[in-house]
C-alpha cells in the first residue's frame, strides 16, 4: 500500500492576474471609494497603471470622496487621460482649484452632463465660457457662491447649453434681471433654478421665468428683496408644474399671492400668517392654545 502523498499547496493567484478591462475595472474597482483607489495605486507600479486605466474610463469624479485637501498635481494626474466623464463634482475646492487645473479637464470631456462647482472661489468667468463651448450636453450645473459669474459668461452658457434642466446661481451677485431674462429665453427646459441671495433680481426676471419655463418645478428666490406679489401671481398662472418655491426674506411677497400656490399644494418655505403667529406665541408663552377654526 502506497504511503499517502503530501498535499501540494495550491498556487495563489494575484489580483493583477485577473483580466483588467473585463473584470477588475468594470466589476471590482468601481465599488471602491476614490480615497482607497488613491491608496491602492501607491502599492506598486502595476497597481498604479491599473488605477490610471480605471480613472481614464470612469464616468464620474467626485472630489469629496478624497477630501478638501486634494493636491493640485494629484487632481491633474488623475484625470489627465479621461475623455469620457459625464459627472464632475468639485464643490468647495476653494483653496486649490483654479482655471489652470479645471480648463484642461473641461476641454477634453465633451460628454459632461452634471458639473458641480459650488464654492469654487478661485475660478474665473473663463471656466464658465469653457463649459459653454466644450460641454453642450450639460443638464445640471451648480455655480452657487461663484461670484465670478458675470453677465457675459452666463449669456454664453445660454447660447450653447440650451438643454439645461437644473441651474444653481445662488449668491451670483453680478447677475441682474436682463441677464436672467436672456438665460430663460434660451434655456426653456429648466426644471430647477436658484437665484437666491441676489438683491438685483426683481419682478422682471421672475415674470420672464414664468413665461419661458413651463416645465419649472423648483424655484429658489430666498433673499431676493425686490421680488413682489405681482410676479408671484404670474408665476402661479404660468408654471402649473411648480412643486416648490422658496421666498423666505422676500419681504414684499405676501400671503395674498402665495395662497394661490399654497392651494395647489406647492411646497413653500414660509408658513401661513395664522400658523406663524401660533408658532411665535408658543415660543413666547411656552404652549400653543387650542383654537377651533370654522371656515
Amino acid at each position: 500500500m502506497e504511503p499517502p502523498r503530501e498535499a501540494r499547496p495550491c498556487p495563489r493567484g494575484h489580483l493583477l492576474d485577473l483580466p483588467w478591462e473585463d473584470i477588475l475595472v468594470p466589476h471590482i474597482l468601481c465599488h471602491l471609494p476614490l480615497r482607497q483607489l488613491l491608496s491602492l495605486q501607491r502599492v506598486s507600479k502595476p497597481f498604479q497603471t491599473l488605477i490610471q486605466l480605471y480613472l481614464a474610463n470612469t464616468r464620474c469624479f467626485d472630489s469629496s470622496q478624497v477630501g478638501p485637501n486634494l493636491p493640485k498635481a494629484a487632481f491633474c494626474n488623475l484625470l489627465k487621460d479621461n475623455e469620457v466623464l459625464q459627472q464632475l463634482a468639485l464643490q468647495n475646492c476653494y483653496d486649490w482649484l483654479t482655471d489652470k487645473e479645471l480648463l484642461p479637464v473641461i476641454g477634453q470631456n465633451h460628454h459632461l452632463q452634471e458639473i458641480q462647482l459650488s464654492g469654487c472661489l478661485q475660478l474665473s468667468r473663463h471656466a464658465l465660457v469653457a463649459i459653454s463651448l466644450s460641454c453642450p450636453h450639460v443638464r445640471c450645473l451648480s455655480l452657487a457662491h461663484c461670484e465670478w459669474v458675470d453677465s457675459l459668461s452666463l449669456r454664453t452658457l445660454a447660447d450653447h447649453c440650451k438643454g439645461l434642466e437644473s441651474l444653481d446661481l445662488t449668491a451670483c451677485r453680478q447677475l441682474k434681471d436682463d441677464t436672467i431674462c436672456y438665460l430663460v429665453q434660451k434655456c426653456s427646459r429648466l426644471k430647477s433654478l436658484s437665484l437666491a441671495v441676489n438683491a438685483n433680481v426683481g419682478d422682471m426676471a421672475v415674470e420672464e421665468i414664468a413665461k419661458c419655463c413651463p416645465e419649472l418645478e423648483h424655484l429658489d428666490l430666498t433673499g431676493c428683496l425686490r421680488v413682489k406679489n405681482e410676479s408671484i401671481r404670474v408665476l402661479a398662472e404660468y408654471c402649473t408644474k411648480l412643486r416648490s418655491l422658496k421666498v423666505k426674506h422676500c419681504h414684499k411677497v405676501a400671503e395674498s399671492s402665495l395662497s394661490i400656490l399654497r392651494g395647489r399644494g406647492v411646497e413653500l418655505d414660509v408658513e401661513p400668517p395664522l400658523q406663524r403667529a401660533l408658532v411665535l406665541l408658543q415660543d413666547g408663552v411656552g404652549f400653543a392654545p387650542f383654537i377651533n377654526l370654522q371656515i
